[in-house]
């Protein structure tokens, strides 16, 4: 595969906030919609400019989450956007707390359901044999009547990143406010190989319909999957099943680490796949980015 980077655009609201720790991206009203860790507001993105969308109540009287001011455990900590027929969108909270373990069914109509899937989350952590407090999931896809969710993980510590197929029905029935009626399905694991010494980690996937995913990676040199840390490089990889096709490494922007955490497929022509990315700058001052790709296979 070969990657070029089209276009790099500064994400903004109409009031100029910046787009902070964007952490996930799906088609949707005409664009996008951007999903962002730190807050309780997405971004529909159309023709260039913002609108906030709230996606979960305030927490505790708050609409953002840092470090800094000893709030990031409340933050909702959504990491996967997925478009689902007719035009809505469902998104993920990453697990590790009660608060980052709820889903977020966005309507085409822009109506909003929250729901808490704490269930869920603990089926899939039995399934994948990861502690709840350990749960990284921040990148999901639809295959063939499937939501492969994927574990981020933590390779340099041992912990490989990884994937769990669950049944879209059942997972939609759940985010509706129905019953956890589900059994997790195949476990894959993968071996992205490393930077620096820092393993590769899956961020987002994309479903290309021939049984083949497209996924963002990242190197990021923390100490669990709960804290952050410097990332040392970024790629994307082709996998069929849990085989590594091929990989390739990401531009940089003005020298620095492009940390995708959104990924989607905008077009495709051929053997040429048209993307587009998210980058969260780990700085909540700083706008994210939203990446135009082009992959040529």
């Amino acid at each position: 595969m070969w990657v070029d980077l089209v276009d790099a655009t500064p994400l903004r609201f109409q009031d100029g906030s910046p787009v902070r720790a964007a952490s996930g991206i799906a088609p949707y009203d005409a664009g996008y919609l951007v999903v962002q860790d730190d807050t309780t507001h997405g971004c529909v993105w159309v023709d260039g400019s913002g609108r906030g969308l709230r996606l979960v109540p305030q927490v505790e009287g708050l609409d953002t989450f840092e470090e800094a001011s000893g709030t990031k455990a409340l933050k909702p900590d959504l990491e996967a956007a997925v478009a689902l027929p007719g035009g809505a969108v469902l998104a993920l909270g990453s697990g590790s707390t009660p608060a980052r373990m709820r889903s977020v069914l966005v309507a085409a109509d822009g109506s909003v359901t929250v729901a808490d899937l704490r269930a869920v989350y603990a089926r899939v952590g039995e399934a994948l044999g990861v502690p709840a407090d350990q749960l990284n999931l921040e990148g999901a896809c639809v295959l063939d009547g499937v939501l492969r969710w994927f574990q981020r993980g933590l390779p340099s510590a041992g912990a490989p990143t990884a994937s769990v197929d669950l049944p879209l029905d059942a997972v939609l029935a759940a985010a509706s406010g129905g019953p956890v009626d589900l059994a997790p399905g195949a476990v894959r694991r993968y071996d992205l190989g490393s930077v620096a010494g820092v393993g590769l980690a899956v961020t987002d996937a994309i479903a290309l319909g021939d049984g083949r995913v497209l996924v963002s990676a990242a190197a990021e040199d923390a100490p669990s999957t709960y804290d952050d840390g410097p990332v040392v490089g970024s790629a994307l990889a082709l996998l069929d099943g849990d085989r590594l096709v091929d990989l390739v490494e990401l531009p940089r922007l003005e020298g620095a680490v492009s940390k995708v955490e959104g990924l989607t497929l905008a077009g495709r022509h051929g053997d040429r796949l048209d993307l587009v990315a998210v980058v969260d700058a780990d700085d909540p001052a700083v706008p994210s980015l939203l990446l135009e790709l082009r992959i040529t296979q």
